[in-house]
């Protein structure tokens, strides 16, 4: 019997909280206004000395296209005949989704695979990839080339970790015909 004040209170309290934010009593805030902010320092764990300032909004994600990229039959293993298609700056990312896609010259008899394979940009790493074919910390989408997609490829979209700044980018096919790629990289953290 002792509930029924306590749920009629509470009622009232929602109903007035309700109405204060309705006609402007409680503080909104707006993505479109500068809001003041305030900066703790803490000297032993890092100073910040002088003003400190964002001039733009931080980034979150990138895009990044390469895009009509001819790719003559190559294996993946064949690493000295690979299509390079530049550096890839994945600098502050810590994830890549990947898409590839693209079309047959001519008509294709033999099915296969296009790929490409971002190699971090450490000469080490590409040493390897030159001397030994070999492939250290690969980020990698690929999709199959068949026939009966009349000439047109496209991969799924594979999101994956990345651990490096910069990535190059190789791209094999192993069908008999050139392919005309698309890469899709869309950088997030």
């Amino acid at each position: 019997m002792r509930r029924t004040p306590v749920l009629v209170a509470v009622a009232l309290g929602c109903t007035l909280l309700l109405v204060l934010i309705l006609i402007g009593g409680a503080p909104r805030i707006s993505a479109d206004t500068p809001s003041e902010v305030i900066v703790t320092n803490f000297p032993k764990v890092q100073k910040i000395e002088g003003s400190v300032s964002v001039a733009e909004p931080i980034p979150h994600a990138a895009f990044v296209r390469r895009l009509d990229v001819v790719v003559p039959p190559v294996a993946r293993s064949a690493t000295t005949g690979l299509v390079e298609a530049g550096v890839i700056d994945a600098a502050g990312f810590t994830h890549a989704v990947l898409g590839l896609r693209g079309d047959v010259q001519g008509n294709l008899l033999r099915e296969g695979v296009v790929g490409a394979v971002l190699v971090p940009d450490e000469e080490p790493v590409l040493q390897a990839l030159r001397e030994q074919a070999r492939y250290d910390f690969p980020v990698e989408v690929r999709a199959e080339v068949l026939k009966k997609d009349r000439g047109y490829f496209a991969s799924g979209q594979p999101r994956r970790v990345l651990g490096f700044p910069r990535y190059r980018v190789f791209l094999y096919n192993t069908s008999d015909r050139s392919v005309d790629a698309d890469l899709y990289v869309y950088l997030t953290d």
